[in-house]
């Protein structure tokens, strides 16, 4: 039931000023009417030689901030200053329970609580926590070794920042629907994940009708058979429903992981017919805009770099995966594309992360330089022949 949002961030500023209660919390997404000075804000306590102090860590577009701020007064009110900002979610985790509050658009708070105990981790240089522990279970039955787990831990870092910046629903199960999933290392990790806190309700969609049988023998053998279904079928095939359930709720996640060529494309036009408000997706291979850049021509003065096969393909991923981004922000995401893990692990490291702002307004200046650049390369993206109908109820 949705209370005064005031009162709502009363109830946390006791628990973000307790040093002995607070395990970490995340501030992220902005609010109908505004938007706050930065993406993201993390909070947690922190030892140093000094004594223990309220770490915040503030992320904009290009870095973060870090700020060790003793407790009392001068915590206190750093606390109420970012209480005062126009985040659109908070995600408290304690040492006896996990709070979430999310702003509606009418400006109250819902806020959700459940019984998640939480461990602190307050030394100034520890190593990183794993998200699922590498003895669960899970990574016995997937087989997964320690280059997989590392994967899983690398992406799992992805989504949950994704997550907590998104505007997701509380008071029903999250639904999530992995697009290409094949083997579901990813999609098993991420139900993992996601269902320590919360209902969660995952589908993968695969054209092969082994990988439904193995991925379903798999979730059966984790019990986990009433929370994760796996169909077979192509991605603008999805079975009725998987848009939305019987309740009318939308799909809130949905992944897909090294889908090939266009089916990338196909996954990020399905997301945005959803209004998914997060998107994963990790790219495979990028032959489309290659044969077309092969086939066009190159522009001057990049002629010196397509003359070489290994560096046109490489600078075709790379276009590829920019007009990816640019078309999602023209239809109300923000996007970043970033390296989820080490090229040691898997040279298809790039990952698009997209959270949904509902923004309406078009900008005038990133849309001038998408056509400059589409138009200097002759080319015409998938994405964008999917999207055509988006794009101009946007113009």
């Amino acid at each position: 039931m949705p209370e005064d949002l005031d009162g709502a961030l009363q109830q946390l500023r006791p628990l973000l000023l307790d040093p002995d209660v607070l395990v970490r919390a995340v501030a992220a997404g902005r609010r109908r009417s505004a938007v706050p000075p930065w993406r993201r804000v993390e909070l947690r306590p922190i030892d140093l030689k000094a004594g223990r102090h309220l770490q915040v860590v503030a992320y904009d577009e290009r870095q973060a901030t870090t700020t060790n701020t003793a407790y009392g007064d001068q915590a206190g009110a750093e606390v109420d200053a970012l209480l005062a900002q126009p985040f659109g979610n908070w995600h408290v985790q304690t040492t006896t329970e996990t709070l979430q509050l999310r702003v509606t658009k009418k400006g109250l708070a819902q806020l959700h609580r459940t019984a998640d105990a939480g461990e602190q981790h307050t030394e100034h240089d520890r190593a990183a926590r794993h998200l699922i522990d590498p003895g669960d279970p899970l990574f016995r039955v997937l087989g997964a070794g320690a280059s997989k787990r590392r994967q899983v831990d690398a992406f799992l870092r992805v989504l949950q920042a994704a997550v907590a910046e998104a505007d997701l629903p509380t008071g029903r199960p999250l639904r999530v629907v992995d697009l290409g999933c094949g083997n579901a290392y990813l999609s098993f990790a991420a139900y993992r994940f996601l269902a320590a806190d919360r209902e969660v309700r995952l589908t993968g969609i695969d054209q092969r009708p082994e990988m439904r049988e193995r991925n379903s023998a798999l979730a059966a053998e984790l019990c986990w058979s009433e929370a994760m279904t796996f169909v077979a079928g192509d991605i603008f095939d999805t079975p009725a429903g998987e848009g939305t359930d019987d309740a009318g709720n939308s799909v809130d996640v949905v992944l897909a992981l090294h889908a090939c060529d266009t089916a990338t494309d196909d996954a990020l036009a399905q997301a945005v017919r959803w209004a998914a408000p997060v998107v994963l997706a990790s790219p495979c291979c990028h032959h489309d805009l290659q044969r077309q850049m092969s086939a066009g021509g190159a522009p001057p003065p990049y002629g010196l770099v397509t003359r070489h096969n290994i560096l046109r393909e490489r600078l075709g991923d790379v276009l590829t995966d920019a007009v990816r981004a640019a078309l999602l922000r023209r239809v109300g995401y923000q996007v970043e594309v970033v390296q989820f893990v080490s090229a040691e692990y898997t040279p298809r490291n790039t990952m698009i992360r997209a959270v949904r702002t509902g923004a309406t307004q078009p900008d005038s200046r990133a849309d001038a330089e998408y056509e400059a650049l589409v138009a200097d390369w002759g080319v015409t993206p998938h994405l964008q022949t999917l999207l055509a109908d988006d794009l101009a109820a946007r113009r």
